[in-house]
């Protein structure tokens, strides 16, 4: 049997670096999987022992076969299924015999057809793992390691370009057809990937286990890949960070960005997250880099080979066109990228070095005299830029075509860019046969990455700097620091399941967890809500409390600013006549009499359970705003404090918080120790949604004003079909 305490990157071994490859199924008909898989581990060049499996051939391809796999007298180390679906059963019990470590399936016809295909998937994924041996697919094209000449694949496209020196970049996809595109695409940009995995269904070997596997291999600088959905979100948030503090990127295009399958929800935070924005915020939270298409995997991979990562932000283009170089910068500022003015003195050093007709602001123009007639004018102004502490990334949109590895410009070139802290970029016009310069290779052995524009590096290069920025605060230990906020009372009697609480119960269930709220006291009668309108102080708020009625505007079941015991009289009993008229079969606790908190910025603070990650946490700005603006950040609990902060700063009204127009700015710390405590909660209990809304925030404090916690999503739907 499989042994738990083994990871995926001892187990996954035998997928990437067998001694021995059986082929099951091999075949003499050349249109057959089962012979164009055996050539194509010929072709590769596979470094170790390969036995086609036949039961009548002498040999395929000039290599021996055998009847079985019982007729192999070696000991066979990764075997390749090239069966059907009917047949894979017999296989694995072969492959159990043999002592088989590893084997891959291509056939489709399993839990991607329905419930009959899933349920014979489920017991072949039962009898492996019974049995100690790891399966990749079913339904994949199957798995590539360059650096040893292992070509498990049918897809002949893997063998159609020629592989590169550099061979550092793993790719694992959850798409076997586009994975192969994927792959294509970046050999023919001089990218070879080191490994390519298609997991398919995923019926034992996920996506997370691959990714486990290149976070551990020395061979692996950057993990890339596809990705539909995580079956193992826990474990991929696990080595991302690990991945993250041992510098290697994970840079994933995940797909489906729509909002399709948004549910209804009671919370604001639960109608607002939708999948999407959190796997946004999960790549955030993890540093994993989300690419928008296959282009932006290779740019970001090239551009991290070059060994070097960016210090900032502010970027300068040194172009021979205005007018690409004004395109260029609109593309920098979309993607977040700075292009600053210029210092005096580092104009003032350029201007010396180009002519009078050029421009030395940033852009910096050369015009059409650099790329026709002074090729040298593209590295006068690097001096200066280098000399420059605000320049951290240096773009050259054009280059001298004709400068070779024996060109002593170029060489100079590449000597400054090796001496240098900035982020030196070409990235060419696309066009065919006259946009690469003959001296590429020679700068890119050298540290220089050479993007055409068609690779979007510039949106490339915006991913790397955000990278950088997370790695670098990542290296600090506070950052990893998660709060621990021990529970102050065992509050499990309020949370149980199917539970709506009302605001009074919700109110409890913050104040074991020291989460401020404003005073406030529940009322059954007009006399008892005087005598606490009395003791906490005029003015006052009155509300409905009820688990029924969660919208109390709504319901008229709100007065604010009540200033003295009549108005809280002629409150109270309003407030009860227009509750039974909105509910007439709610069950009502009474009125809560809460003190009126005095004028601040309302923000709100909520958490919703994704099906994937679990609980969520939202922040931005509160009361009617976070349904007109949206201005919303989330994180995946647990959050730490610097997660905290990035939410708030994410958020584009963060220069509230700074203070405006003469106002003092807002006390961040108290937000920051509420958005702990909420991750503290929700990590204790099984809360389905949460909603502090608003909170009200001054310079000195934050409070809740109000608050809903919903326990299960059933419960959920059945008040929103009382609604």
């Amino acid at each position: 049997m499989i042994n738990e305490n083994v990871s995926a990157k001892d187990e996954l071994h035998s997928f990437f670096y067998p001694q021995s490859v059986a082929v099951l199924g091999a075949s003499e008909n050349p249109k057959k999987l089962g012979n164009i898989q055996v050539k194509a581990l010929l072709d590769g060049g596979f470094q170790g022992d390969i036995f086609p499996i036949h039961p009548t051939s002498n040999a395929i391809h000039g290599v021996k076969c055998y009847s079985s796999l019982q007729a192999v007298s070696h000991a066979v180390d990764l075997v390749i299924f090239c069966l059907s679906a009917h047949q894979i059963q017999q296989g694995l019990e072969q492959c159990v015999e043999k002592k088989v470590k590893a084997a891959i399936i291509f056939a489709s016809g399993f839990s991607e057809t329905g419930e009959s295909g899933e349920k014979q998937q489920k017991q072949i994924a039962d009898y492996a793992k019974k049995h100690g041996l790891r399966l990749l697919g079913p339904n994949c094209v199957g798995l590539v390691n360059t650096l040893n000449g292992l070509v498990g694949t049918f897809s002949p496209a893997v063998m159609s370009y020629p592989l590169s020196e550099q061979r550092a970049v793993g790719y694992v996809s959850q798409s076997g057809a586009f994975g192969v595109l994927t792959y294509m695409a970046a050999a023919q940009h001089g990218l070879t990937f080191n490994y390519f995995v298609s997991v398919g269904n995923e019926m034992d070997t996920s996506f997370e286990d691959v990714v486990e596997y290149m976070v551990h291999d020395k061979q692996t600088k950057v993990i890339s890949g596809y990705l539909e959905g995580a079956k193992k979100p826990e474990k991929l948030r696990g080595l991302a960070y690990e991945a993250l503090e041992k510098g290697k990127p994970i840079i994933v295009m995940k797909a489906g960005r729509g909002t399709a399958g948004k549910r209804a929800a009671a919370s604001h935070t639960g109608s607002l997250a939708g999948s999407n924005d959190v796997y946004d915020a999960f790549f955030k939270q993890t540093g994993m880099i989300r690419a928008n298409d296959y282009d932006e995997i290779i740019s970001f991979s090239k551009l991290f080979l070059s060994g070097k990562l960016p210090t900032g932000r502010n970027t300068v283009i040194i172009t021979s066109s205005g007018g690409r170089g004004i395109n260029e910068a609109d593309r920098c500022e979309a993607n977040g990228l700075l292009i600053p003015k210029l210092n005096e003195e580092t104009q003032r050093k350029i201007k010396q070095v180009i002519p009078s007709f050029a421009s030395a602001a940033n852009p910096i123009d050369l015009t059409a005299a650099a790329s026709v007639s002074a090729p040298e004018l593209f590295t006068a102004p690097l001096k200066a830029l280098m000399e420059d502490p605000d320049v951290d990334n240096i773009i050259l949109t054009e280059f001298p075509l004709f400068w070779d590895e024996e060109t002593k410009e170029l060489q100079e070139f590449v000597e400054m860019c090796k001496n240098t802290n900035k982020f030196v970029l070409v990235s060419t016009f696309p066009l065919e046969g006259m946009s690469i310069p003959k001296g590429q290779q020679y700068m890119v052995d050298h540290g220089v990455p050479v993007i055409p524009g068609n690779l979007q590096a510039i949106s490339a290069l915006a991913k790397l700097v955000e990278y950088s920025e997370k790695y670098r605060a990542y290296q600090k230990e506070s950052v990893r620091e998660r709060a621990s906020i021990q529970k102050k009372e065992n509050v499990a009697y309020l949370l149980q399941e199917n539970q709506i609480l009302s605001e009074w119960d919700a109110s409890k269930v913050l104040q074991a967890y020291e989460i401020p709220t404003t005073k406030k006291s529940l009322a059954t009668t007009v006399d008892e809500a005087v005598q606490q309108a009395n003791s906490i102080g005029y003015p006052v708020v009155l509300k409905i409390d009820s688990k029924d009625i969660l919208h109390k505007t709504e319901a008229g079941g709100i007065r604010l600013s009540l200033q003295n015991a009549e108005q809280v009289k002629q409150a109270f009993d309003d407030i009860l006549l227009s509750a039974h008229k909105y509910h007439p079969d709610a069950h009502i606790n009474g009125v809560m009499v809460q003190e009126m908190v005095a004028k601040g910025t309302e923000v709100i603070v909520g958490v919703t359970r994704d099906a994937s990650f679990g609980p969520v946490i939202m922040f931005g700005l509160g009361g009617i705003f976070v349904e007109v603006f949206k201005d919303i950040a989330f994180r995946v609990a647990p959050i730490t404090r610097q997660d905290a902060l990035e939410m708030i700063n994410e958020i584009k009204g963060k220069a509230i918080f700074d203070g405006v127009r003469g106002e003092e700015a807002l006390d961040v710390e108290a937000i920051v120790d509420i958005l702990l405590r909420v991750s503290s909660l929700v990590q204790d209990y099984d809360i389905e949604e949460l909603d502090l809304n608003p909170i009200i925030v001054t310079e000195k404090c934050a409070k809740a004003v109000d608050a809903l916690i919903v326990t299960s999503a059933a419960q959920t739907e059945n008040m929103l079909a009382r609604r």
